[in-house]
């Protein structure tokens, strides 16, 4: 059956959204969803350790976000503009969002705060995304960690007390947009936890740009165009999967982003998992065959939402409908700050 866009709407009560982090991280709940037994078990995710066994391995990415978000002025004129960092492409140039766009043409120049930082458009793209190159004294991520703000999604009203809830505890490389937010439920002390079951830890790093989370405005979702992201796996991360492979274990992704970089790798290398850094489009719609990953956890998703479609793909379209009823009728937290998911085959 091909589905359309509108297959993947639902209503939402605005007081599910959740608009600030809870204060501990693992004590948020979680929806465990069997596509096996087509079921749903409700827990908190501190219980995710007695769903993971000794021969798993649990891959997560350790990208870190960026105080992505600047206001600035046209040097020209001082109209004010707020730019939004999604990609680094190379050296002081990046692929950035900018609002309002309409009047912002190649050769524009834009201060950010009081000259500490410019940046000159170098190229235009679609949907108001820019190339612009940024001129500085200094290092950039001290720069930017004084001028720049953190990029929560537009739903989020609340101000954020403390920057680091929307960083995971093992982040480390700043290149992303947005937090893989699926991670944002671990602490040190349930790694350390999962890591005493022999339960392996693998990173990869998913820089999270604008594709994650551009709506879906087409009807027919094959027509859907996802942006690109940057993504590496290393070697000894790629021996440890396939060696866990090897052995009969299973791999679980935290995070969509874990899942499409580790699915990216499949379909480039035939299946296989091999090191490599690349940029990715993937699209994980119902269809996809899946090749790697057997599990992963990942928060509630908004509506026609290509990462909706993705969680979708894994374990149904009416299984996950039905689990996203059954979350809204138990009150489950919604989005960024929300509750998790663990979805499995078996």
């Amino acid at each position: 059956m091909k589905l359309s866009t509108e297959d993947f709407n639902f209503h939402l009560p605005e007081k599910l959204i959740a608009q600030i982090p809870l204060k501990k991280r693992d004590v948020s709940r979680l929806l465990v969803v069997d596509q096996q037994t087509q079921s749903f078990k409700d827990k908190y995710f501190y219980d995710i350790i007695d769903e993971l066994n000794s021969r798993d391995v649990l891959v997560i990415n350790n990208t870190r976000v960026l105080p992505a978000r600047l206001y600035g002025i046209k040097a020209a004129t001082g109209g004010h503009l707020e730019v939004l960092l999604l990609n680094n492409i190379k050296d002081d140039q990046w692929e950035v969002l900018i609002k309002p766009a309409q009047r912002v043409k190649v050769g524009t120049t834009i201060s950010f705060g009081e000259g500490l930082l410019q940046a000159v458009v170098k190229e235009k793209l679609e949907d108001g995304r820019r190339i612009v190159e940024f001129s500085y004294q200094g290092i950039f991520l001290k720069i930017l960690n004084f001028l720049g703000q953190m990029p929560l999604p537009p739903y989020i009203h609340k101000k954020l007390l403390d920057k680091e809830r929307y960083q995971t505890v093992y982040a480390k490389d700043p290149k992303s947009a947005a937090a893989p937010t699926a991670g944002l439920h671990f602490t040190k002390n349930l790694l350390s936890k999962i890591r005493q079951k022999k339960v392996k830890l693998v990173e990869l790093t998913l820089h999270v740009g604008l594709g994650t989370f551009r709506p879906v405005s087409v009807d027919d979702i094959e027509n859907h165009k996802m942006h690109s992201e940057f993504y590496s796996l290393s070697k000894r991360a790629a021996d440890i999967l396939n060696e866990t492979r090897s052995n009969g274990g299973r791999i679980i992704a935290v995070g969509t982003t874990s899942v499409r970089t580790l699915e990216a790798i499949a379909q480039k290398f035939n299946g296989k998992i091999k090191a490599n850094s690349n940029w990715t489009d993937i699209f994980i719609y119902p269809g996809f065959k899946f090749q790697i990953v057997n599990g992963f956890i990942t928060n509630f998703h908004l509506p026609k939402s290509t990462l909706l479609m993705l969680v979708s793909a894994f374990v149904g379209h009416n299984l996950i409908l039905k689990a996203y009823h059954h979350a809204i009728a138990s009150e489950y937290r919604f989005f960024s700050f929300g509750d998790a998911m663990f979805v499995k085959k078996s």
